[in-house]
């Protein structure tokens, strides 16, 4: 190309319209232009510059200065000398088209380009700029364009600052609209977020509030079904469907969207609710509770996912704080009222009371959580959902939880550990179990990505995080029998001294989350929780009877502060190794193996208790009733505190001494806890790898 004037300007009629635009577009101009008309920026600038020049010292013409204008305008209508100097050479690509008239319409040229260009063109500070937006734009995505050049309009900030590009987006917003934008992920509005929020901080508070009450009422529920000795299956029932189909509705939410799922859960759980108050046999409640872990599982484990859709992880402390103060007054109120209301109003309006703000909730999600949320890739229906699924895997999994929970909950307790059935499913888990670990290495969307379970440090975190979960899961179901059975309180009694562990746990696990998020630091609260449970256990395995009440209180605060700190930092810990899109199914994986400690928590500790409480029962009680007692007792805990003489002596010291091998087995798991939290380097939070 010439390097004429001419020819690096295009035509005299596109100098006037330069020098005829106000002072303070036209190096907006120039830098538009020239890459399109010439060989480079710096050959039009210097043309330019000594029109300039000429100007000083001769009289300038209409085309090189506009009318009116005096000696002192500026040409270019820069603000300092970088304005003339700050260009960089633009080769062009070829791609464009010239136009044969004088229009204003220019090249057509990739939006990655024409960022660019006015990225390396234009000042970056200046009279007419607003302070340099933190946003490179060569980061931004690429924007439909047109060949017709894009309208800039005078306004209150910089003309460059207000573009648009046909579709009315900003090119580049300015800081006004950076304050209005909301904060939060996938075009969730503040207010719609705080709904969504609200609601799911509900839920969890019902979900808590229901757990906490099976805690403190088991006993009383199992006496009225004269079935004390199968209690741990309340509890196990429930955790066997949570934990068996939270895999399932994770996956299924990648393709379907949360909505859909999350709507049915909830609904599920209101209405297992409804069965559990309706309940009229042991078999009954048992299978009400399963559905109840159905809809409560996956309600949760959806409700964090949602929340991990909407919020980044440099966020997440703060409401993940919320979240603990949320766990912490429900299980508060529900350890307190569970009690007296099994005692004073009947154990059946412990569910019915929750039926009705689980539908409301209901509601709020179908009106508030968007439609699309979640869905990874192309919307696929629940049928094909199901399809892609890994359906071996999961029949695997539950087959193998479901025979071990069977086997250690019948061994020795209800049935010999010779007996057949026993013996049949302790072989199912052992063959099922490594077959799932194989069909996971195999499956294309497997509901346990081994990946996640076999490196450092999510590995480490994973199984750190189930440990403590069991810890958790057999002292919330040990404990009430401690006070109910060794110390004969009431059941209100035991449901008040439940209170103190669930708020300190709560007010542990706001503070942590407010301190990850002030310090950047995720070391110390998992090395502090391991530690805590260590405590806590030891603790625990010392209570004897004649303590002062505050004592059998101040045993509890060491192991709520262990779960406090634990959990929210290995959760934490866990998403922040992990890369966004990575979000949901580590957060699925880490609820799995939660859930499979709290299974293992009960079913274990059940099994220890129980065995032991056999083996010291016939060593203890003595007597021509002994077999009768025995019977009775294991069968319903409130028959303790009615039997008279040295029976109710032996009784007691059987159930003191069970519970205290139960607890230093819990000792045990805390240290090999303590061992994998130990050695784990985290980064600082927003150094995600």
């Amino acid at each position: 190309m010439s390097n004429t004037p001419s020819t690096a300007f295009r035509s005299c009629s596109t100098i006037g319209t330069i020098n005829q635009a106000p002072p303070h577009q036209r190096s907006i101009l120039i830098a538009n232009i020239s890459p399109f008309v010439g060989s480079s920026v710096v050959e039009g600038q210097e043309r330019v510059d000594a029109m300039a020049t000429r100007s000083d010292s001769q009289d300038v013409s209409p085309l090189s200065r506009p009318q009116g204008a005096d000696e002192n305008t500026p040409l270019l209508g820069t603000t300092d000398s970088s304005a003339t100097t700050n260009h960089l050479t633009v080769p062009r690509t070829g791609r464009g088209r010239r136009d044969s008239d004088d229009s204003d319409e220019v090249d057509e040229i990739d939006p990655n380009e024409f960022d660019l260009l006015l990225a390396r063109s234009v000042p970056t500070s200046g009279g007419f700029l607003e302070p340099e937006s933190t946003e490179n734009p060569l980061l931004r995505g690429a924007r439909r364009y047109s060949s017709v050049s894009r309208q800039r309009a005078d306004g209150p900030s910089s003309p460059y600052l207000d573009a648009e590009d046909d579709d009315g987006d900003p090119l580049l917003p300015n800081s006004h609209d950076d304050a209005k934008a909301s904060p939060y992920l996938n075009g969730v509005s503040t207010r719609r977020f705080w709904c969504i929020f609200s609601m799911i901080l509900t839920l969890n508070f019902i979900a808590c509030f229901d757990g906490t009450i099976m805690a403190s009422s088991h006993p009383v529920i199992t006496s009225y079904f004269n079935a004390s000795n199968s209690a741990s299956w309340l509890s196990t029932a429930f955790l066997l469907t949570s934990t068996s189909f939270q895999p399932l509705l994770g996956r299924i939410s990648d393709s379907v969207g949360r909505k859909p799922p999350y709507l049915i859960t909830m609904f599920i759980f209101a209405m297992a609710n409804v069965w559990c108050a309706t309940a009229t046999s042991m078999t009954s409640f048992i299978f009400a509770r399963a559905a109840c872990g159905l809809g409560a599982g996956g309600m949760m484990t959806l409700g964090s996912i949602i929340i991990s859709d909407m919020v980044t992880i440099e966020a997440r402390g703060e409401y993940q704080s919320y979240l603990n103060i949320t766990y912490g007054i429900g299980s508060a109120l529900g350890a307190a009222l569970g009690g007296a209301m099994a005692d004073h109003l009947g154990w059946r309006w412990e569910f019915g009371i929750q039926v009705l703000p689980i539908l409301v909730c209901v509601l709020v999600a179908f009106l508030a959580v968007p439609h699309d949320l979640g869905i990874v890739g192309k919307r696929e229906t629940f049928l094909e959902a199901l399809q892609a699924f890994d359906s071996r895997g999961s029949l695997l999994l539950t087959m193998s939880i479901t025979s071990l929970v069977l086997g250690l909950n019948l061994g020795g307790n209800v049935l010999p550990w010779s007996h057949p059935f026993v013996m049949a499913a302790l072989v199912t888990f052992s063959v099922a179990f490594p077959t799932f670990l194989y069909s996971q290495s195999l499956a294309t969307r497997p509901i346990m990505p081994l990946h996640l379970v076999r490196h450092a440090p999510r590995m480490n975190l994973i199984f750190a995080n189930a440990l403590a979960s069991i810890l958790t899961n057999a002292i919330l179901f040990n404990m009430p029998l401690y006070f109910q059975a060794v110390l004969l309180l009431s059941a209100t009694d035991s449901g008040l001294r439940l209170v103190i562990p669930s708020v300190v746990a709560s007010t542990a696990g706001a503070i942590t989350g407010l301190l990850i998020t002030r310090t950047r630091r995720l070391k110390w609260p998992l090395a502090a929780g391991a530690t805590f449970f260590v405590l806590g256990t030891l603790a625990l395995a010392s209570l004897q009877r004649g303590w002062p009440a505050l004592g059998y209180l101040a045993v509890l605060v060491p192991h709520a502060l262990g779960q406090g700190f634990q959990f929210p930092g290995t959760f934490m810990a866990v998403l922040a190794v992990s890369a966004q899109r990575d979000q949901a199914v580590v957060t699925s994986t880490l609820i799995l193996w939660r859930s499979l400690g709290m299974v293992l928590g009960i079913a274990a500790s059940s099994l220890v208790m129980q065995n032991a409480l056999v083996v010291y029962l016939d060593r203890h009680v003595a007597g021509p009733a002994k077999a009768d007692i025995i019977a009775r007792v294991r069968e319903s805990v409130e028959t303790v505190a009615a039997l008279e003489g040295p029976a109710r002596e032996q009784v007691v010291l059987s159930y003191e001494a069970a519970l205290r091998l139960t607890f230093l087995c819990c000792v045990a798991v805390a240290f090999v806890s303590w061992c994998l939290i130990v050695p784990v380097k985290l980064p600082r939070l927003g150094q995600r790898k």
